[in-house]
């Protein structure tokens, strides 16, 4: 399990030898005891009491405007709250005032983690595995960054060291699996499938990721059966449908995908994605309707979700509704500037327009940005909650 950090003591506050935890909560700032108020307020965030936390360490604040470990602090209590813009803010403002302390950089990262914004998660991290190579829980995150960003030799490079500590959870061994075997690694291909199959003990689990693993490999057959093979030992395994819908909508069976991901709305009803390949299976199917109901969906749930703001604007571009294609596609590249369907959808729709030299800039940024196709792996990030 992935946890934030919480730093125990504030940067250039006295401890006060009077300091006690019972001591009655105060708001005047002009007589408070910053160390003991500090000291409630992380007893009060261990005990997950967000709202006196956050009042503890803005009173800490008040007094010492410089008080790092408060700003730091602050930030979990956003984290917590998924309130992701604050928590930023605080963070960043703690590392101005502590650069040297890693644990403030790891909750950087982990916060634009969270949001599955990748790319932006991925320094934070990076900087924190330079200055302590065996620290586990940075090594793990930034290697699934890499991953998700497709990044596929630097996310088993990353991976593969953590063999020792990681070698028995099937989500590391799938992930270690599927960018050796797209990096070239045959042998850490091989291992990490071999340890797959030991440790899997026929588990629902372990059909997951094995289905998984056929799927990312484009072997669609295979993964559906280890997917119903799965369903066998527990149907109602989270994500299991999903994948299986994705196996369907790969084979072209629209049918039999949208039956899958309503099954797994029917576990979790809050899965965006299911709601974004809902809408893909829709748009196959030439039902714009529900296709665009499923993709705004999706976006209510999960606004960086870029495939679905692409499914929109493709909606549009099959209306000949040119402009408002352009418009979901800029959505799309604020949050993905290198997304290679994006530029490929606004070059269409700019060329309909007849703006032809931004449309060839547009196919341009296409030629230069070759992706290969990923499978979603929502299961991932619910490991690391």
């Amino acid at each position: 399990m992935i946890s934030v950090l919480l730093l125990a003591s504030t940067h250039g506050v006295a401890q006060s030898p009077h300091s006690s935890a019972g001591h009655r909560r105060s708001t005047d700032t002009r007589t408070a005891d910053p160390a003991l108020i500090f000291q409630r307020g992380e007893q009060a965030l261990k005990e997950n009491n967000l709202g006196a936390a956050e009042s503890d360490f803005r009173q800490v604040l008040a007094v010492d405007p410089r008080a790092g470990a408060a700003y730091a602090n602050l930030g979990v209590v956003y984290m917590r709250r998924k309130q992701w813009s604050k928590a930023l803010e605080s963070l960043h403002k703690a590392q101005e005032l502590m650069p040297n302390v890693a644990g403030i950089r790891l909750n950087i990262g982990l916060a634009y983690y969270r949001q599955n914004e990748f790319l932006k998660a991925i320094p934070a991290f990076e900087s924190v595995v330079r200055e302590q190579p065996d620290a586990a829980q940075a090594r793990y995150l930034l290697g699934l960054c890499y991953f998700f960003a497709e990044r596929w030799n630097n996310a088993a490079t990353t991976l593969e060291p953590l063999w020792t500590q990681e070698s028995d959870k099937l989500p590391y061994l799938y992930v270690l699996a599927n960018a050796a075997h797209r990096a070239g690694h045959t042998e850490w291909d091989d291992r990490a499938s071999a340890q797959l199959l030991k440790i899997g003990n026929n588990s629902a689990e372990y059909h997951l990721f094995a289905g998984k693993y056929h799927l990312n490999r484009e072997e669609y057959d295979l993964a559906i059966g280890e997917f119903e093979a799965a369903a066998k030992v527990n149907p109602a395994l989270p994500f299991l449908h999903f994948n299986l819908g994705v196996a369907y909508l790969r084979k072209q069976d629209y049918t039999r995908a949208r039956e899958e991901f309503l099954k797994d709305l029917a576990i979790q009803p809050d899965l965006a994605l299911d709601y974004d390949q809902l809408g893909e299976v829709y748009w196959q199917m030439q039902d714009d309707g529900n296709a665009e109901k499923s993709y705004r969906e999706a976006i209510r749930r999960d606004p960086r979700l870029v495939t679905s703001y692409l499914g929109l604007a493709k909606i549009y571009q099959r209306q000949q509704n040119y402009d408002a294609a352009l418009a979901e596609t800029a959505k799309a590249l604020k949050l993905d500037p290198e997304r290679t369907e994006a530029h490929y959808i606004r070059g269409q729709a700019l060329l309909h327009l007849g703006r032809k030299e931004e449309a060839k800039k547009e196919m341009a940024a296409v030629a230069s940005q070759k992706k290969e196709s990923t499978v979603p792996s929502p299961e991932l990030m619910q490991d690391t909650q």
